[in-house]
This record gives C-alpha cells, sequence and structure tokens, in this order.
C-alpha cells in the first residue's frame, strides 16, 4: 500500500485553495486605526520616528478621517497628546472637556455615526512625570489612586459618545472599576471594555512615546507592565481581566508575542482577541522595507496573517490606511 500521509501540495498548489488553509480572513472589519490627537486644533504635526503618521488637530481631523472611511474604515483609537502646560502630577487634563479626546470623541460621532469610537484610558500622556498613574512620594505607584482616576477618565470619555474604552496603565484591578463605574452611569449597555491585559514592558514603545510626549521622567514602568520572559503573568493578567468584565482581550506589543496571543485565545475562547502591531513593529517594517531587505505590502500582509493564525480577531496597526487599499 502507497504512504499518501505526507502528500500535501494538493491542497494549496493553486492560489484559490490557498487562502481556505487561513483560520481567519482580513477583513477591514478586524482593523483598527490607532491616531493622535493634539490640542493645537489646526495642527497636522508629521512624526519622525513613525512614518506617514501625524499629530492631528480637531480642525483637521475630518479631512482625514473622511476618505478612509470611503474605503471601509470601520474604528478608530484615540490618544491625546496635550501640551506641557496642562500636565500636572495627577493627570487631572486627560478628560478635559475642551482637551483634544473629549472634542475628537464629539466631531467622530457627529460626522461619522457608524464609525467606533475607541479611546485609551491612561494618565502617562497627561501627567507631570509621565507615569500611567498616581504616584507615592517614593515615586512607586499608588494603585488605589490611580483605579479611581482611571475609572472617572473612562466614565467621561464615555458619556462623551465614546463607544469603547481601553485602559493601557496595567493598575491591578482597574477593569473591575471602570465596568462598575460604566454600570452606575447608565452606560454599560452601550461602551464596551478592551483590556490591554498582557501588555509587556517594551522596547517596542520607542517611537509612539515620542509620537504622545508621554516619556517616563524617571525610572521606568517595568513595575506595572509585563516582564518579557513571563508568560504565566500573562495567563493570569488575562484571566483576572476576563472576571472582571472586559469585553475584548488584547496582547501588546504583537509580532514578538504571539505565544501570548494563542494563550489569551485558549484562556478567553468565547472574547474576542485584539493584538496591537504597535509603533515600533510600524517603525521596523518601514526602515526594513527602506533599506530593501523585502517589500513593504508583503511582509504586512503575512506579519497580519501570523497575528490572525495565532488567533486574532482584531489589529490595531498604524498600516490601517494602506491595507485598506491592499484589502481591496
Amino acid at each position: 500500500m502507497v504512504d499518501i500521509s505526507s502528500l500535501l501540495h494538493a491542497g494549496y498548489h493553486n492560489p484559490v485553495l490557498r487562502p481556505l488553509q487561513a483560520e481567519r480572513t482580513l477583513t477591514k472589519g478586524s482593523l483598527m486605526y490607532p491616531i493622535f490627537i493634539t490640542d493645537e486644533k489646526d495642527s497636522l504635526i508629521p512624526i519622525p520616528s513613525m512614518p506617514n503618521q501625524y499629530r492631528i488637530g480637531v480642525n483637521r481631523l475630518e479631512a482625514i478621517i473622511a476618505p478612509l472611511v470611503a474605503k471601509g474604515l470601520r474604528a478608530v483609537m484615540l490618544f491625546g497628546v496635550p501640551n506641557d502646560s496642562v500636565k500636572d502630577e495627577f493627570g487631572t487634563a486627560a478628560d478635559d472637556p475642551e482637551g483634544p479626546v473629549i472634542q475628537a470623541i464629539k466631531l467622530l460621532k457627529a460626522k461619522f455615526s457608524e464609525l467606533l469610537v475607541s479611546c485609551d484610558v491612561c494618565l502617562c500622556e497627561y501627567t507631570s512625570h509621565g507615569h500611567c498613574g498616581h504616584l507615592y512620594p517614593d515615586h512607586t505607584i499608588d494603585n488605589e489612586a490611580s483605579v479611581r482616576r482611571l475609572a472617572e477618565v473612562a466614565v467621561n470619555y464615555a458619556k462623551a459618545g465614546a463607544d469603547n474604552v481601553a485602559p493601557s496603565d496595567m493598575m491591578d484591578g482597574r477593569m473591575l472599576a471602570i465596568k462598575k463605574g460604566l454600570k452606575d452611569a447608565g452606560l454599560s449597555h452601550r461602551v464596551s471594555l478592551m483590556a490591554y491585559s498582557a501588555k509587556y514592558a517594551s522596547a517596542l514603545y520607542g517611537p509612539f512615546r515620542d509620537a504622545a510626549c508621554s516619556g517616563a521622567k524617571f525610572g521606568d514602568r517595568s513595575a506595572y507592565q509585563l516582564p518579557p520572559a513571563s508568560r504565566g503573568l500573562g495567563r493570569r493578567a488575562i484571566t483576572r481581566d476576563v472576571s472582571e468584565g472586559a469585553d475584548i482581550i488584547m496582547v501588546k506589543p504583537a509580532t514578538f508575542y504571539l505565544d501570548i496571543i494563542r494563550d489569551a485565545k485558549e484562556l478567553a475562547p468565547d472574547h474576542p482577541i485584539a493584538a496591537y502591531q504597535v509603533s515600533g513593529e510600524y517603525a521596523m517594517l518601514h526602515h526594513a522595507a527602506a533599506a530593501g531587505v523585502f517589500d513593504l505590502k508583503t511582509a504586512v500582509l503575512e506579519n497580519i496573517a501570523c497575528l490572525q493564525r495565532a488567533g486574532c480577531n482584531l489589529i490595531l496597526t498604524y498600516f490601517t490606511p494602506e491595507l485598506l487599499d491592499w484589502i481591496e
């Protein structure tokens, strides 16, 4: 009898057959575009470390987003970039009604009612020290005070019209506090909660901190973001956030943490899994392509396919504008 168990080519020799081998198909609805909103309302400021990305003033936002919505953009993630003059040690400007995020929420929901508007919830962009929460005098994190403030900010974004709030701070217990805050405000039925559950302390955030002007003025964030070599902590954080009411589970960064994405899918099989292809991943792909290492489109599509293979349903990527064209 002829052994045929090792004959695989027939299943993918034809280009029509190859997509059938994929666990998931990339669609425009699989993408969320992270954008930086500056409080300089008429500005469009290039970010040198992130090619083709900008700090966008609210008055320039509609012109940037409209053609993307026409191409099929379904979701955005907002990051505020305030002026240094409004920063203080408590991040009190994070939910300023006249600040960049709340102004952007209102504009986007007025102009693009079907667009899902998600807001990153963190204090690092708004604190004078650049850390993601409140600090004790010895510069360690005051977790309880931080969680109270983060819940306030999340609820105020929801009241302004956000469809989704996404705390990226990595404080213990913030998911439960935000979920309770949304319930108490009568908003839990219409505002989803996306947990940056497995967010690792990574070198890949450098361009983002340049873009958001959010670098820590002293120390680093390794006391509250996860150690890169830790798988168990990632699994515990995912399990915790599911139990505290998260609607979507995120892993960040993406490419270096495919095993954690797979863990997330196994630990939370009934939840959508998101992966954030962060600024350093974006910059590496751009710079490698510019150096002739590979074709940018081919490499990006392969990277995205691998994230989906690992278990992602939603991908936050700065390549969203290009992917809207490439998918088409």
